[in-house]
This record gives structure tokens, sequence and C-alpha cells, in this order.
């Protein structure tokens, strides 16, 4: 293989990992300690980088990179047990087929209107 493709697949890789730990950060942040909370939010909410979230908080790289692990694995501990991430991702699956039903039903305005909201409501 490449090691072109090799690099691009790690790099979405990464994404994918980050974007999954910002969805559980949402879900279950504050069950975190202070500490693990705070390495979250500057990293996932503020994008700043280790480098810079360890200059903000006094602290090394490396131990930034150990508290944003540790919050992680947590974070992923908690999704295994509550499940409350794997159940929203249904709900709003499960919500685009109903719209997409409603759209092709040919259903009057008003009423396609009543039912996406009520829809909307339950997916939240």
């Amino acid at each position: 293989m490449p090691l072109k493709f090799l690099r691009r697949r790690a790099m979405k890789d990464d994404i994918e990992r980050v974007e999954y730990a910002s969805m559980l950060y949402d879900f279950y942040g504050s069950l975190l300690n202070e500490s693990q909370n705070e390495v979250m939010a500057l990293y996932h909410e503020d994008n700043l980088s280790l480098s810079e979230i360890a200059e903000e908080l006094g602290q090394t790289r490396q131990a930034v990179h150990y508290t944003l692990r540790k919050a992680e694995k947590a974070l992923k501990s908690y999704e295994d047990k509550l499940k409350l991430l794997a159940s929203y991702k249904e709900s709003r699956e499960l919500a685009s087929k109903a719209y997409s039903i409603i759209d092709s039903a040919d259903m009057e305005e008003p009423y396609a209107d009543k039912l996406k909201k009520i829809i909307d409501k339950l997916s939240e």
C-alpha cells in the first residue's frame, strides 16, 4: 500500500476519533473530574492543541495528553454502559426515515409540518 494512502487513512481515523470523543463529551462531560473536564473543553470546544493546553495549564504536553486519553477512555466506558450516544444516533436515523416517508407521501403541508415538528421533539 502506498504511504500516501496510509497517511490519509490514519488522518481520517484521527478525525473520526476526535469527532466521536467530542460527541461523547457532549453527553457525558459533566461526569468527568475537574481536570479532565477542563482539558476536554480546551481541546474539543476551544480547539487548542496539546501544547497550547499545556502552556495554559502550566503542565507538560505529555501530562495533558495523558489526561485527555484518560478522559476519553472514561467517556467511552460511560457510553459502553449507558448507550446514550447510540440511542441518540438511532433516534436521528429514524427521524430521517420518517421525514423521507412524509415527503414521499404527498401529504398536505400543514399535516406534514406538524408531523415533522413532533418527530423533532421525539428525537431531541
